[in-house]
Parts: structure tokens; sequence; C-alpha cells
């Protein structure tokens, strides 16, 4: 099964996602913001990453960075 990290603040936005992957297959994992996907990303190893860019803690483009540079 493909997992996906689905990392989105807005609550509505996140639930509404993750149920339309869920139904389609995937397993889903999901973060609110941009540290929570990197932490995320070590722990669980997703296959796919969906990135909303503008995050609090740390934004979307600063997630990015650090998890390429891992």
């Amino acid at each position: 099964m493909t997992r996906v990290l689905l990392v989105e603040d807005n609550e509505l936005n996140r639930d509404m996602l993750s149920r339309r992957l869920e139904r389609r297959g995937y397993g889903v994992i999901t973060a609110a913001n941009g540290r929570e996907a990197v932490d995320l990303t070590i722990t669980e190893k997703p296959d796919v990453i969906l990135m909303d860019m503008d995050l609090p803690v740390l934004t979307g483009w600063e997630a990015t960075e650090l998890i390429r540079k891992d």
C-alpha cells in the first residue's frame, strides 16, 4: 500500500483530503505543521508527501529543504 504524508494546517481540508485518499486505497499519515512533517518523514518514511507550502512552525519550503537534506 502506498503511504501518503498529507501536510495541511487547515483541519477541514486535511480531513477531506485524507478521506478521499483513503477511499482510493492509500494509507494516510497527517501533519498540521512543517515540524511535524519533518519528524513524520523521518519516522514513518512515506512514499509520497503532499505539502501545503504556507504552514505554521516551519513553512512547507523550509520543511521540504530539511527533508531533502536527510
